[in-house]
This record gives C-alpha cells, structure tokens and sequence, in this order.
C-alpha cells in the first residue's frame, strides 16, 4: 500500500506532536513531517485535521479464547480441571476468525496481549499478537509472552465450588508457591552446573535436597550450621541436627 495523509494531526512516538503528513510506502511508514515529499504515484488522503495515532497496545485480553457471541463453543478461557496449568497455550485455543479482532481493530488498538483466563491459580502461556490477519501463526509477535497467574475470586471460585484446592488466597498462593518451588527444583536437577546435596531429617526423615553450585562451592564444603553428613554417597547425605531448622 502505497499512501499519504495530509491535514492531519500526527502524535508520533518519540516525538512531539504535528500537522502534517505521514508517508506509507509498501505498507510501511517512510516518512513524515510537517513538510514530508509524497512521491509520485502515492494515494493521497486528505485527513482534513483528523488525529493519526500509533496503534494501541492492549496488554491483556481474551480474543479469540473467548469468541463473541459463540457461547459455550466459543469459550475457551479457562481449563478449570487442574489448578496448575502452566504448560497449557492460549495461542492454541485462538480463532483469528472471531468477530472481536475486527472491533478492537477498528477501535485502532493493532497489538494484543492475548490471556488465558483467571480460573486458574496458573492458568497458562500466554501470547502476543496483532489483530489482523487470518492465520494465527501469522499474526504472532512473541510467543510465549508470559504467564498467567491469578490471586483473586476466580480461583477460589472455581474449586471452592468443588470443594478442592485452592478454596481461599492462602490456598492459591500456597498452589503458585509450590509449583514454582517444583519447577525450580527440576531446573536445578536438569542443569549441569549443579550437585544435588541430599538431606535427611533425623528425627521426621524427610528427605530433601539443595542444589550446590559447583563454580562456587569448594572442594570439601561444610553443611549448614548444625547439620551433619551422615555418609559419603553419590549424592552427600545431612542429618539435621536434634533441634531442627529449615533450610527452605
């Protein structure tokens, strides 16, 4: 598309505001200004004293997961059958074909931040996208964006309602708590720059293990203050001591 609009009042974004024109060439912005050349064989639209803005951004949204007008076929927001969702994709739940991306286009808003829904304590991946298009792979900007999560009613809802965990916020954010503290666990297991130190209460055996940096940490380290090695294993062993400590 090749374009100018002339007459306009133009609010670039890095700089101050102008009456002028903006050049699209291809598609594409290639000039503006006060004074900007239009060159030959570009369409000339006379904005008549009409704002041009930069797109809108709309950090948070459900297009396309939560389709209007399509009832329950077209709601895909939550996947309320575990708390912890994390690995689930708003990205493959979105139909570029829904009517909304047409009206927040319309509405100047050209990049969304597109969410799973607040069901979940971790409700899931979410993505960034433009609102125009008719592939969905296609109008992706960065995927994935972020993570969903949620402290409010919702979660307490959803499973209150089924008398499951999480019923209260001291419920979802011990749910949040504890898959982060997994997820970390398995990234310290899986990275090769760490040694699993394994250690056993002495008086609830409980087993549990501190990933131990091998850059940092020196040959012969001691444990924490208080606790003892019990064996010399593949992973070392610790025994806390009779008035007992955390160590998480």
């Amino acid at each position: 598309m090749n374009l100018a609009i002339t007459g306009a009042h133009i609010v670039p974004i890095t700089a101050e505001p102008f009456e002028g024109t903006i050049v699209m060439t291809d598609g594409h912005i290639s000039s503006l200004g006060p004074r900007a050349r239009i060159p030959k064989g570009h369409a000339v639209l006379d904005a008549e004293g009409a704002w041009v803005l930069p797109g809108f951004i709309d950090a948070h949204v459900h297009l396309g997961v939560h389709e209007e007008g399509e009832g329950w076929a077209g709601n895909d927001t939550n996947e309320a059958t575990n708390p912890v969702m994390a690995a689930a994709r708003a990205l493959d739940a979105i139909n570029p074909m829904e009517k909304g991306f047409d009206d927040a286009l319309s509405g100047g808003v050209t990049s969304v931040n597109v969410n799973p829904g607040s069901g979940n304590p971790i409700g899931g991946l979410t993505v960034a996208i433009k609102t125009f298009g008719r592939v969905v792979d296609e109008m992706v900007m960065r995927s994935p964006s972020g993570l969903k999560a949620a402290l409010g009613e919702n979660p307490k809802r959803f499973y209150g309602e089924q008398k499951k965990t999480p019923s209260t916020r001291l419920g979802t954010a011990l749910t949040i708590r504890e898959a982060f503290v997994a997820a970390r666990n398995v990234g310290a297991q899986e990275s090769p720059e760490q040694n699993l130190v394994t250690m056993r209460c002495c008086r609830c055996s409980t087993v549990r293990s501190r990933g131990v940096s091998t850059a940092t940490a020196p040959t012969t380290s001691r444990p924490p203050c208080g606790w003892r090695r019990s064996s010399a294993t593949t992973s070392s062993s610790i025994t806390a001591p009779k008035a007992g400590r955390s160590l998480i």
